[in-house]
């Protein structure tokens, strides 16, 4: 995924496969994960798009906390409503000791996505 510049440059922003329709929308992983990670208490962040009855996909955010860290999804959610627009705001949240990776060390949304799918992720869904 990607857009013209006004000088005509190409510039990469998200691969397709990890764009999340949401309600006709699309929403960058990329661009979200990035804002997860700027907290000070978020490790790691990897976003998935998921099924959701009323939107086709819904984000969900995988979070690895800092050692130290009590933070929870709803001070997440807070902290992320202040960089994004409201409604790229995830309601599913699981908390992950590690993000899996792939053997060239890129997160592994392949598997966070069959986790997900054979309920093996322990996911809060906030309101």
């Amino acid at each position: 995924m990607g857009s013209l510049t006004a000088n005509g440059f190409l510039q990469l922003t998200d691969r397709a496969k990890d764009v999340i329709k949401s309600g006709g929308e699309w929403i960058s992983s990329v661009d979200l994960e990035n804002a997860l990670m700027a907290h000070p208490d978020v490790v790691e962040a990897s976003v998935v798009g998921v099924p959701d009855e009323k939107w086709g996909e819904r984000p969900l955010a995988t979070v690895v906390r800092a050692s130290d860290s009590t933070i929870d999804a709803f001070a997440l959610k807070e902290f992320l409503s202040s960089k994004i627009a409201r409604w790229q705001v995830p309601e599913r949240w699981a908390f992950i000791d590690e993000v899996p990776k792939t053997s060239v060390g890129k997160f592994d949304k392949k598997l966070l996505r069959k986790r997900y799918a054979a309920d093996e992720l322990d996911v809060e869904i906030l309101a």
